[in-house]
């Protein structure tokens, strides 16, 4: 494993051995960040479940009060009069089958894929394309949906989704760098909670073990988790 380079290491002193409020944790990663480009601030939650068992599994859907700082690239499938509606609210590729053989040749150019329920007969074998790149339309993440219009609307706002990895921690993008500290602290409380309010009926004990908020090449900042706990 490569040592972390001289300009981390520093940064890293500049932290305490604790957990900081969101706010003084944002306030920090300004100071120590070094990076001369705008860099993603990130946070991530050590969950208390077991990855292993599906009625563990913690996933869902938030819409950031600040957004994501770019908008994102929206492609629908849909049929009949939700096409029009998809186009309307903004959605940058809209289509049927035509869209499905596009992706099925390899036309992955999009950060969103929304779909209509009619539809996911033909999205279904596309499984193997989007599913790996997180782009595969589901219910649960309101990427299934007939009301096109709001879900586009909605990822174009800043919609993010969440879910579990197989080491039980859950990651999440909350704005960039450049943003002021009021928005990056709304945008990851709003993360946060969603997180906690997605806390599974079966999950027992400790569930937010920990929370880190970095930028992509700081240190990351502990979160103290306990106001959310309350959530």
């Amino acid at each position: 494993m490569s040592k972390p380079g001289k300009k981390y290491r520093k940064a890293a002193e500049l932290r305490q051995a604790k957990p900081y409020p969101l706010t003084e944790a944002v306030a920090l990663l300004k100071k120590i960040a070094y990076a001369k480009f705008n860099e993603t601030v990130e946070v991530a939650m050590r969950l208390g479940v077991d990855p292993k068992h599906a009625d563990q599994m913690v996933r869902g859907t938030v819409v950031l009060p600040n957004g994501l700082g770019r908008s994102k690239k929206v492609v629908v499938i849909a049929s009949g009069e939700k096409v029009k509606e998809a186009r309307d609210a903004g959605a940058d590729e809209v289509g049927g089958d035509d869209i499905v053989e596009r992706i099925a040749g390899g036309w992955t150019d999009f950060d969103a894929a929304i779909a209509t329920p009619d539809m996911m007969r033909s999205v279904g074998k596309l499984g193997k394309i989007l599913g790996p790149r997180g782009l595969m339309p589901n219910p649960k993440a309101g990427t299934v949906t007939d009301d096109t219009a709001k879900a586009v609307r909605e990822v174009k706002a800043g919609r993010v989704e969440f879910k579990l990895d197989k080491n039980g921690n859950v990651a999440v993008p909350v704005g960039k760098f450049s943003f002021e500290e009021k928005a990056l602290v709304e945008n990851g409380n709003a993360v946060i909670e969603a997180v906690v309010r997605a806390r599974p009926a079966t999950a027992k004990g400790h569930y937010l073990e920990s929370v880190t908020i970095s930028a992509t090449m700081s240190p990351g900042v502990h979160v103290d988790p306990a106001p959310y706990l309350r959530v």
